[in-house]
């Protein structure tokens, strides 16, 4: 069983930076697919930042290329979200979720549903 515990959320100003980080226990996710989600209040879910299995794949959505940057230490079994040039609108909780080696990349960057562990979510907001 992998157990997620995100951190690092909090009051942003616009323009800002913060970092995200995702720290896994139970098990090494070194070579699980983490993503991470962020959900707005009405707003459906979004895929923002994968990176893959073997750490040669990274997604980014749209609204956040550029932007974010998602990364993985190994040794501290932790994944981390850089967030910069932050804008009210990437106001959310921020979830990681994880899925296990040789999972389809394709499904983990379109569908929430798709990931088998995900933590309890950390609450980002950006305001003046």
């Amino acid at each position: 069983q992998v157990h997620l515990v995100e951190s690092g959320g909090g009051l942003v100003q616009p323009g800002g930076s913060t970092r995200l980080s995702c720290a896994a226990s139970g098990r090494t996710i070194s070579n699980y697919a983490v993503g991470w989600v962020r959900q707005a209040p009405g707003k459906e879910r979004e895929i923002v930042a994968v990176i893959s299995w073997s750490d040669d794949l990274l997604y980014y959505a749209e609204s956040v290329k550029g932007r974010f940057t998602i990364s993985r230490d190994t040794a501290k079994n932790t994944v981390f979200l850089y967030m910069n040039s932050l804008k009210p609108e990437d106001t959310a909780v921020y979830y990681c979720a994880a899925d296990p080696p040789f999972s389809s990349i394709a499904a983990l960057t379109t569908t929430p549903d798709a990931y088998d562990y995900w933590g309890q979510g950390t609450q980002v907001t950006v305001s003046s």
